[in-house]
């Protein structure tokens, strides 16, 4: 399959074409041969593609997650609407002020000293983890490993017992069906169902922690409820499932692209885990090189010209394709080389701006221990075949990682 242009700047491709969602870097490539947005006809959108633009319009005031007033349509059909409810109050659904009254909060739980005290806990459940497969000898890395380490973590930190991991990946894998932009009905049927099951399941927490508080973040969102600037109980439901979905989903793809990263080219050098400073860079560029997100939308507040000629009215949206960004040649060398020591190894991976992830500290974290506690613990570590890659393009991954050592 080859990205087909249909005009200067126009282009024809199909999203859910294996060719591109298994591999979509040298898409990008062609991308960024031609200057300025270029326009993606399955989408009907205006894409932009080098890193500066991407990150410019992260930034860009005149750009929001919703449209502006005057063009609200209902992003959601009926069937949709428990769904529409969780996104409601999301973080990445709101601007200014209404979303630096709830950013506000949220970051309190997120400062450094509470992140790096969960450092000891991470690392301990990264080695169990490990201890439950190192002597078979092989593994399937993104259930044994990826996946429990983030939910977990996750969970503790928002105060949700362990044992409720299952049904949180449960609801949260249907859940983010919909924000691929080509999910079926069926889709959106079970995403519905996933999302009032997860209302219910926080209305329960949130009473729970009201009786008995602890040192959690649901806790803490609910002893503030008192103020005049405190969130709701439907405020802390939004806050509570983009954390749990976004906490998990992205890092247990970003764990996965970053094992295979590091062995595409072996052997991995130990050296890069001996210190935090060299650790950090190979997160930093595991991040870049092959992050889980790659098309995030913002909506133009006003009439917006791109790159002199390009206009996006006002209400209408435009595609920001993160993974070609991070590809960028015009601000990366060798943009498709994983290089662990990389300097210049700024991405998008993590958004920018106001709606920079507010679990970016802890997202980090989880990655640096993960990362190196698994090639020191497994130095021989190897891939079993070619990993095989979810059908999804938005949110770039693998079904599954087969390794042995």
């Amino acid at each position: 399959m080859t990205l087909r242009w249909t005009g200067d700047r126009t282009f024809s491709l199909e999203p859910k074409n294996p060719a591109f969602f298994e591999n979509p870097y040298p898409y990008y490539r062609q991308m960024h041969e031609r200057t300025g947005p270029v326009f993606w006809e399955q989408y009907g959108l205006w894409c932009l593609t080098d890193f500066v633009a991407v990150d410019r319009c992260l930034r860009d005031r005149r750009f929001a997650r919703l449209p502006p007033a005057g063009h609200e349509k209902s992003p959601y059909p009926p069937h949709l609407q428990a769904f529409a409810q969780t996104e409601r109050y999301s973080l990445l659904a709101l601007e200014p002020p209404e979303h630096t009254r709830l950013r506000k909060l949220v970051n309190r739980a997120f400062v450094s000293r509470r992140v790096e005290a969960m450092a000891d806990e991470i690392a301990e459940l990264t080695h169990r983890c490990i201890d439950q497969f190192e002597a078979d000898g092989e593994a399937e890395l993104l259930s044994q490993f990826a996946t429990p380490v983030p939910v977990t973590v996750i969970a503790r930190l928002l105060g949700i017992p362990e044992e409720a991991t299952d049904n949180l990946l449960n609801w949260s894998h249907a859940m983010v069906k919909v924000y691929t932009m080509v999910q079926s009905p069926e889709d959106e049927t079970r995403a519905n169902e996933a999302s009032e099951a997860f209302i219910d399941f926080l209305q329960v927490q949130i009473s729970a922690h009201r009786r008995a508080p602890s040192e959690s973040l649901l806790s803490h969102l609910i002893a503030q409820q008192s103020d005049a600037d405190g969130p709701s109980d439907d405020e802390i439901i939004s806050i509570a499932i983009l954390l749990l979905n976004a906490g998990h989903e992205a890092t247990v793809h970003q764990l996965g692209n970053g094992v295979v990263a590091l062995l595409k080219d072996p052997p991995v050098n130990s050296q890069w885990f001996n210190c935090r400073q060299s650790a950090d860079a190979v997160v930093e560029e595991c991040l870049r090189h092959d992050a889980p997100l790659h098309l995030f939308t913002r909506y133009a507040q006003e009439s917006v010209t791109l790159d002199d000629d390009v206009v996006i009215e006002k209400g209408e949206q435009v595609a920001l394709l993160l993974g070609a960004a991070n590809r960028c040649p015009a601000r990366f060398d060798e943009p498709d080389v994983f290089h662990a020591d990389r300097s210049n190894n700024q991405s998008v991976a993590l958004g920018a701006g106001i709606h920079f992830c507010v679990g970016a500290p802890l997202a980090r974290l989880e990655l640096r221990i993960a990362l190196s506690t698994l090639f020191k613990r497994l130095p021989g570590l190897s891939l079993v075949g070619a990993p095989a890659y979810r059908d999804s393009y938005h949110f770039h991954g693998f079904d599954e990682l087969r390794v042995k050592w």
